[in-house]
């Protein structure tokens, strides 16, 4: 079948669980990963698949057809112009996260050190402490994380990107003290069961739901503790920050009253969403 037919029978399969932006946006994914092929190769070329080749094409458009993640079909991700592996154990890199990322990196650029003691808390793919790591040439990273799985990938991608972090398998809330450090980053679970109505198919399906919920009851059990880790164990003039569940900011910045660690900045995401806490201990 020639490749530029097989695109409309690709794209009008798809359209039945997705946009036809998002769609489209699949099928150059894949030309790309399947073909090597880039868009202005498919216009000045003609391509006619061979059975081989369609029954990859093939294979890849049934696990979109379950709304399953095209990250997690490729197994593969890009965060900060850096590429993760990821699969069932590794959330997908957020552009959000992303934005927390990018201003830790100011901050840090803004106040330099003979050395940067940075702590991860919830290492999944890996994303921030390798991206951290890649960008901060003076930082020292640590990350750790429950999921001995999720550390497995989140080793491979710090390998794949050239630089040193060490990893933890520490449960956060069991853990009683933690080394100083100058600044210390975590976006743990924060999704009550009762937003599930909000979350995409796709991500309830595939994502893991131990990176993901928390229990309606004590949804900030995650920022409780790691508030009174960064309290205690935080050098003087270090930072604490959060990405956050959108609706729990008030909540969220109130378990910095009673500690020495005091709100800078609340910022929205590029949705105009609540979503990043910075504070600063004094």
């Amino acid at each position: 079948m020639n490749l530029k037919d097989y695109k409309t029978q690709f794209i009008n399969a798809l359209l039945t669980v997705v946009e036809e932006e998002e769609a489209n946006s699949f099928f150059y994914i894949a030309l790309d990963e399947l073909m090597h092929m880039r868009r202005v190769d498919l216009v000045l070329q003609e391509v006619v698949l061979s059975a081989e080749q369609l029954a990859q094409w093939q294979g890849v458009l049934e696990q979109l057809l379950t709304e399953k993640p095209i990250q997690y079909v490729f197994s593969k991700a890009y965060f900060y112009g850096l590429e993760f592996s990821v699969n069932e154990h590794t959330l997908i890199p957020r552009p959000e996260t992303e934005e927390l990322v990018e201003w830790i990196i100011h901050t840090v650029k803004q106040q330099p050190l003979k050395q940067w003691r940075i702590l991860d808390i919830g290492t999944g793919s890996g994303c921030i402490p390798v991206t951290l790591a890649k960008n901060i040439s003076n930082a020292v990273v640590t990350s750790m994380d429950v999921s001995e799985k999720a550390l497995e990938v989140a080793k491979r991608n710090a390998d794949h990107n050239g630089v040193s972090v060490r990893f933890l398998h520490q449960d956060v809330l069991k853990t009683v003290s933690i080394e100083e450090y100058d600044l210390i980053v975590s976006n743990p679970p924060y999704v009550r069961h009762l937003e599930k109505i909000e979350i995409q198919k796709n991500v309830l399906g595939y994502e893991p739901h131990l990176a993901l919920f928390v229990d309606d009851s004590n949804p900030l059990l995650f920022y409780r503790k790691i508030t009174e880790l960064a309290d205690a164990f935080l050098a003087p003039g270090g930072h604490l920050f959060f990405e956050i569940n959108q609706y729990l900011a008030n909540e969220t910045l109130a378990l910095f009253e009673n500690t020495r660690l005091k709100t800078t900045e609340l910022r929205k995401d590029m949705r105009g969403n609540d979503r990043m806490v910075h504070a600063e201990k004094k």
